[in-house]
């Protein structure tokens, strides 16, 4: 539910997180794949807009031909939007964690 609400609050810029999330979303208790493994595959998809970002600036920034200023924001606003989506699950998940604890027996 919050990857959904976070999907269409981000729009097209998050289409990297989507597939990040898209096997947690789809796979089952015996698909064998770990909430590990699920958060590993989605900061690295993140550190892979990161850095594509990055390198569009710098294209930009050496007038690489074919880069554009439109393309370097536009992958600096993508990775901008998987950063703060991925900021929100971990909020969330902190606070379920501290919900959880506070739970009394």
């Amino acid at each position: 539910m919050l990857n959904d609400a976070l999907l269409q609050a981000a729009g097209s810029p998050a289409a990297s997180l989507a597939v990040a999330t898209q096997p947690a979303a789809t796979s089952g208790a015996g698909s064998g794949q770990s909430f590990l493994g699920l958060v590993n595959e989605a900061l690295q998809n993140v550190s892979a807009v990161q850095s594509a970002a990055t390198t569009a600036e710098a294209g930009y920034a050496a007038s690489v031909p074919g880069a554009t200023l439109g393309k370097a924001l536009v992958a600096s606003d993508r990775a901008e939007v998987a950063w703060n989506a991925t900021v929100a699950v971990r909020n969330e998940v902190v606070s379920a964690y501290q919900s959880i604890m506070n739970m009394q027996f």
